[in-house]
């Protein structure tokens, strides 16, 4: 579904019409691989707005299309490694289609030695740019289609409002409210290739918002790398005051939001969550260490105690609220008293999921500069005891649920299983017996199993509706 572009309109709007008025009675298509978190997911669904205002249409597969990009990551080593062995994958199918457009675009290709090695290595890509020129994509397509390689990465940018958005689906969208971040974690790239803060005004986040609901949407997630940190003009407790205006909006259902930091959860946020019944009872709270010496290495700035506190105080507050979690292991310096630490820590909270990785150096950081790095057999094996450990409390959170009753919102339908699925509002995977007239719906559902990260159940009755159940 290609949505409409905002009232300010985009600035490529006529390279866009010039582009559609030569490829569209080509049919050509186009094929975007996305990797890492939400945020990059969203960014591709701009380039594929963009590609579709400009004529072309998503390919089958990669194999089937005229175009394809690479929107990259470069939170973890294996993530360039990967992207590096797919691109080179791809030689020979240029050889044999020597008018094939490759691309590669996102936060790997911010950093300037990264997309230079790129370019040098692989001859074959016609097109190469970071995060902060997204907006600029229909020109630098443009410029390849006249016969140009073009590289282009530059340092900060405005925030461009108005840009086409291509969605999958139509029950669930995604909505920027803040890019960037001011945090430095010592192990983390992501300031260093998304730029400094800049938050949207709250204007355009509901106008966007009111667009998707008139569209039938009935779940927005709020997108940030820190949307705590969401302040429009200096504003304090801006989130907390964005969630009551968006809560207020007729046809979205539901309001999700990721990533909180949590040295920045505020007690405007948790009251806003015990308040509004169109947020739902998640959050997404990464830890990454249960140690308070290495999350001061880290430079997170707070403490397990602090963090425990802000546990307590959620779960106290928000009614069945459920809490996942990102953990790193192997952090510089880490001992085995640290690593228990964390063990320690994740039997306290029992989060329902947790995203778990040994650390990665990445260049740049003052974490990769640190004394003590572990090798990676250490890494690993406390990678596998925190798995093991997390898995156990997946099962018994899981276990929880079965017999009792939940509302779903139905998002789509796995064909290999052949079962309906959707998530509760504290964000727990169901699976269950329906066919896809239920996409879209809210509906009841028994739990009566589990399997590793989700919920099986059945519909209670004849139970379908449009609306959530207030």
């Amino acid at each position: 579904m290609l949505e409409a572009k905002a009232k300010n309109g985009f600035v490529q709007d006529e390279v866009c019409k010039m582009l559609y008025q030569s490829y569209k009675h080509l049919n050509k298509t186009y094929h975007i691989q996305s990797y890492g978190c939400q945020m990059n997911t969203h960014d591709s669904e701009k380039l594929a707005g963009m590609l579709s205002m400009s004529g072309f249409s998503p390919a089958a597969s990669k194999e089937e299309a005229d175009i394809i990009l690479f929107n990259t990551c470069c939170v973890r080593e294996h993530a360039e490694k990967r992207v590096f062995g797919n691109i080179g994958a791809l030689k020979k199918l240029k050889d044999e289609k020597p008018k094939l457009i490759i691309g590669v675009c996102g936060c790997m290709m911010q950093q300037e030695e990264v997309a230079d090695r790129l370019m040098r290595r692989f001859p074959f890509v016609d097109l190469v740019f970071g995060t902060h020129n997204l907006n600029e994509f229909p020109s630098m397509l443009k410029a390849v289609l006249d016969g140009e390689r073009t590289s282009s990465i530059i340092e900060g940018c405005e925030i461009e409002e108005g840009l086409p958005v291509k969605r999958a689906d139509g029950v669930s969208a995604f909505i920027n409210i803040i890019y960037g971040c001011n945090n430095y974690c010592s192990y983390c790239i992501v300031p260093y290739v998304r730029g400094r803060e800049r938050s949207r005004e709250p204007e355009k986040i509901v106008e966007e918002a009111k667009a998707l609901a008139d569209q039938g949407y009935k779940e927005i997630t709020l997108l940030g790398q820190n949307v705590n940190s969401y302040a429009p003009n200096g504003e304090k407790d801006g989130f907390a005051k964005l969630l009551y205006m968006l809560n207020d909006i007729d046809g979205i259902e539901r309001i999700r939001f990721m990533t909180s930091h949590p040295k920045d959860l505020s007690r405007g946020l948790i009251e806003a969550m015990v308040r509004l019944p169109k947020v739902c009872n998640h959050i997404h709270l990464p830890v990454q260490s249960g140690s308070n010496r290495i999350l001061e290495a880290m430079n997170r700035r707070y403490t397990r105690e602090h963090y425990m506190d802000l546990v307590d105080q959620l779960r106290e507050h928000v009614s069945g609220i459920e809490l996942t979690t990102d953990i790193i292991v192997g952090f510089p310096s880490e001992t085995e008293e640290d690593f228990n630490d964390t063990l320690d820590l994740v039997n306290r909270v029992g989060f329902s999921s947790a995203y778990t990785f040994m650390y990665s150096p990445r260049r740049g950081t003052k974490a990769a500069k640190m004394p003590g790095q572990l090798d990676a057999e250490t890494k690993k094996m406390r990678l596998l005891a925190l798995n093991e450990l997390q898995a156990e409390h997946v099962r018994a959170n899981n276990k929880k649920y079965i017999g009792k009753s939940a509302v779903v919102l139905t998002e789509g339908y796995d064909e290999r299983k052949g079962l309906a699925f959707g998530k509760m509002t504290n964000f727990k995977m169901v699976y269950f017996p329906a066919d896809k007239d239920a996409i879209g719906r809210f509906i009841s559902v028994k739990i009566e199993g589990e399997q590793k990260n989700s919920l099986i159940g059945r519909i209670e009755g004849t139970n379908m509706s449009r609306d959530a159940e207030k």
